[in-house]
């Protein structure tokens, strides 16, 4: 059996970030993941005038409860879509004028709903160039709260932001949600919130939550449970093969660790305990019709491994996957039919017949960690797979493939 030490949750450490900004006192983070995404929110934070001192495997951040302590700034969030949709929502409860801007592909991603339930709330943020999209500004002079209605339908993030906003309100917020996506992430949310001291109570699709700001602490970062699903999925597909993952169990926050629900289901042995989650090979990987709704980035780690199975896999409402890093589900289908694999795909489903992966291919990664990741399960059974961007890792996981190649070559 290979045990690995997965690093810390990005979704954990970006929630950990903003409530630690927004706390009373200084907040010491545990583990916190090291990326591309998670230091280009601390670094937000220092250009916004948050105290952020990083050492390894502790980050502490001095919290500003009445909001940002530069009056002026302009923050970069990189590719980071937790940066890009939290900063400048905790920089709209101070006092001050922000610009933030990101990379050309987060550019391209969705941030209306959460810009139109802002602007309800009195908020001064105005669209620099296309409306619903970075760049913007944000006039901000503290936010008195109230009720809203959101639509999270395209990304669950919207609600955690406003969410983590209630507590640094005058009045406290309460958020009708007409649709939601990915809930497990929203339960992150809220036990996090918790945890620094928030009040949150929910009544059916409202969440209200009072203004009681947030409390300093020291918090210890989870593994990350999307990175820990290459693992657990490279451990299915191989005969023989085996891997636990400590720290990652029955306790865990984070709803992508039901991917090894679907590998259960697929034949795989899975064993998850309070100490972490192990997931063993049988030998056989059957088809499955699954929904992956709650735990879409998993997506593409199942898609790459489905031609192993010995009948049809088919993913369904997934149709958040195409306003990610870039359209997951039809980059799958691309790179996977470039492989000789026979796909079928419709809005919000993708249907992967079984087949052999044949190389040598360059898979289009499209800047896109998560296919990076994915196709390196199924490099695993296919010589000549290569990437056309390797290096987008550093967004999750820098040292990627360096640990995934000692895990398969360790006996």
């Amino acid at each position: 059996m290979t045990v690995i030490d997965i690093p810390g949750s990005k979704s954990v450490t970006a929630r950990a970030l903003f409530l630690a900004a927004a706390a009373e006192g200084t907040t010491t983070l545990l583990r916190p993941l090291v990326s591309d995404d998670t230091e280009g929110f601390a670094e937000g934070l220092t250009a916004l005038g948050y105290g952020v001192r990083r050492e390894p495997g502790a980050w502490h951040i001095e919290g500003r409860p009445a909001g940002p302590g530069a009056d002026t700034a302009e923050v970069y969030c990189r590719d980071g879509a937790t940066t890009a949709r939290f900063l400048p929502t905790l920089a709209a409860a101070g006092h001050g004028t922000y610009r933030f801007d990101a990379s050309a592909q987060m550019r391209r991603r969705p941030l209306g709903p959460l810009s139109t339930a802002l602007r309800d709330l009195g908020v001064d943020l105005r669209h620099v160039e296309r409306e619903g999209h970075h760049p913007l500004d944000v006039h901000a002079h503290g936010v008195k709260g109230g009720a809203l209605t959101l639509d999270a339908g395209q990304s669950s993030q919207y609600l955690t932001a406003l969410l983590m906003l209630g507590p640094l309100t005058a009045e406290g917020l309460d958020i009708t949600v007409t649709d939601l996506v990915s809930e497990p992430y929203v339960e992150i949310t809220l036990a996090m919130m918790r945890s620094f001291g928030a009040e949150v109570r929910q009544d059916g699709r409202t969440y209200r939550v009072a203004p009681t700001g947030y409390r300093a602490q020291e918090y210890g970062v989870e593994p990350d449970a999307s990175t820990a699903s290459y693992f657990f999925a490279a451990a299915a597909l191989e005969p023989g093969r085996s891997v636990t993952v400590p720290g990652l169990g029955t306790g865990a926050l984070q709803g992508d660790l039901a991917f090894v629900d679907v590998l259960r289901r697929m034949g795989a042995d899975v064993e998850i305990t309070g100490a972490g989650t192990t997931v063993r090979s049988t030998g056989r990987l059957h088809g499955l019709t699954v929904n992956m709704r709650d735990i879409s980035d998993t997506m593409p780690t199942l898609a790459a491994l489905a031609p192993f199975a010995d009948g049809p896999v088919r993913i369904e409402d997934v149709a958040n996957t195409r306003v990610k890093e870039c359209d997951r589900l039809d980059a799958c289908a691309e790179n996977l039919r470039r492989l000789g694999v026979t796909v079928t795909t419709g809005p919000d489903w993708i249907e992967i017949q079984p087949g052999s992966p044949a190389g040598p291919v360059e898979i289009a990664t499209h800047g896109d960690h998560r296919i990076v990741m994915s196709f390196a399960v199924t490099a695993l059974r296919t010589p000549g797979i290569t990437f056309d961007d390797p290096g987008c890792v550093k967004k999750t996981f820098p040292d990627f493939h360096r640990v995934f190649d000692t895990f398969v070559h360790t006996p």
